[in-house]
């Protein structure tokens, strides 16, 4: 039998992405957040999680795609990183998801670098793919279009 792995998996718009499930700490609802002045523009804001002050990515901004439609709240996928709990804002959170190790592809040359540099790969699956994220990667924000760089 294959090796497997499990991600927690989420959308955004109607692109399919997952996380391992190893790095998520929980997932919620939208929560308000306080804004952080100066900060980059993928810094949503802060989150006091039970008394934890989190950091809010907003994956959108992130991966430079369309805004929240007007009234759309995202969900909270909490990560833990090397650099603390850090939240991942999403359209949709979806499930735990169980794949094949062998069924994993490096994403291709031709998608842009920053995408590249923050899709670690790709899981086909019956009828859509799932882009695997780099957590790591992904929540370092220092610049606005830099893929590395810190918070």
């Amino acid at each position: 039998m294959a090796d497997t792995k499990q991600f927690c998996t989420f959308y955004l718009g109607d692109l399919f992405f997952g996380v391992e499930v190893e790095n998520v700490q929980e997932v919620f609802r939208y929560q308000d957040m306080t804004n952080v002045p100066l900060a980059p523009a993928a810094v949503r804001g802060l989150i006091n999680l039970r008394g934890q002050i989190i950091t809010a990515i907003d994956l959108r901004c992130r991966l430079q795609m369309e805004d929240w439609a007007e009234g759309k709240l995202p969900m909270n996928v909490v990560v833990r990183t090397e650099e603390g709990v850090v939240s991942l804002l999403v359209d949709e959170i979806a499930d735990v998801l169980e794949v094949p190790e062998d069924d994993f592809e490096r994403p291709p040359e031709t998608i842009n670098e920053i995408t590249r540099e923050l899709v670690r790969g790709v899981y086909k699956l019956k009828g859509k793919l799932l882009l695997i994220l780099d957590t790591k990667k992904t929540v370092h924000v220092g610049s606005e279009n830099s893929v590395a760089g810190t918070i």
